[in-house]
């Protein structure tokens, strides 16, 4: 580690000497971009150096509409398809992701031997690039499909019943990638905001697969540790990130010390 932290070191400190060597008249402008801006040293961004920042955020509504209609350009679309219909569903997705999905929606139109993309197709594709291509070849007996309806049902009924849980859009015992199951919840509008409630409602969702499986089979399955390493890993962030216990406060624990070249931690000092 001692290694990586002086080659490190190095690297940052000729970045530094050539950047201060250009003068004012060479024209040259000097672009980078990072998906880490908390790691970056501060040497690198005061004024005269990485001075002014342009932050490319995951596009909302407006900006996944105009990027639909991009990359459907020049492909057959059914008249039925909604491009602002598909951004809705889409919220969260980068460019990248909405450029596969609508290259995934031409290949299953063209399979099925259709002239057009059609919304099917389209919302198929969202379950694709969300959870995986259809495991057609895998065999599921009946049992494990039934604990499989249950749970996914647990989840749409707690999401139901909620107040503060989004919307569920789609429930599918459809094997996908490494899943059985999924159920879809869809937010009514994007969201930069989160209430304390919304995340409560949202561990309460996530078991609902769990409680389930417990209520109706009087015992748990290995279906649901996707969900509870979500619920854990938001309960964490809850306490030591936001605030957000009754017992602790609004304070946050940890300290976290990385190396910037690794890209991995290091270290956590922790202060709880």
């Amino acid at each position: 580690l001692g290694g990586g932290h002086d080659e490190r070191e190095q690297t940052l400190n000729q970045i530094l000497v050539e950047m201060d060597g250009f003068d004012t008249d060479t024209s040259v402008i000097v672009l980078a971009a990072t998906n880490r801006p908390d790691i970056l040293d501060p040497a690198l961004l005061r004024p005269g150096r990485f001075d002014r920042r342009v932050i490319l955020d995951r596009p909302d509504i407006n900006g996944r509409t105009a990027i639909l209609k991009v990359h459907s350009n020049g492909k057959p679309l059914d008249k039925s398809v909604d491009l602002e219909v598909l951004a809705k569903q889409t919220a969260g997705f980068s460019g990248a992701d909405l450029a596969n999905l609508i290259n995934e929606a031409a290949i299953l139109a063209a399979r099925r031997g259709k002239k057009a993309i059609e919304m099917q197709e389209l919302e198929e594709s969202i379950d694709r690039v969300i959870a995986g291509p259809e495991r057609k070849s895998r065999k599921i007996n009946p049992k494990e499909k039934e604990i499989t309806a249950y749970h996914e049902a647990g989840h749409a009924l707690v999401a139901k019943m909620l107040p503060n849980a989004d919307p569920v859009h789609k429930i599918s015992i459809v094997a996908r990638g490494m899943s059985l199951g999924h159920t879809r919840l869809l937010p009514a509008e994007d969201r930069y905001l989160t209430t304390r409630s919304q995340l409560k409602d949202r561990l309460a969702t996530l078991l609902g697969g769990l409680t389930a499986e417990e209520l109706i089979f009087k015992e748990r399955t290995s279906g649901a540790h996707e969900d509870i390493g979500l619920a854990t890993k938001i309960a964490h962030s809850m306490v030591t990130d936001l605030g957000m216990s009754d017992k602790l406060g609004p304070r946050t624990f940890g300290d976290k010390q990385e190396m910037v070249f690794l890209g991995r931690e290091i270290a956590e000092q922790k202060d709880y």
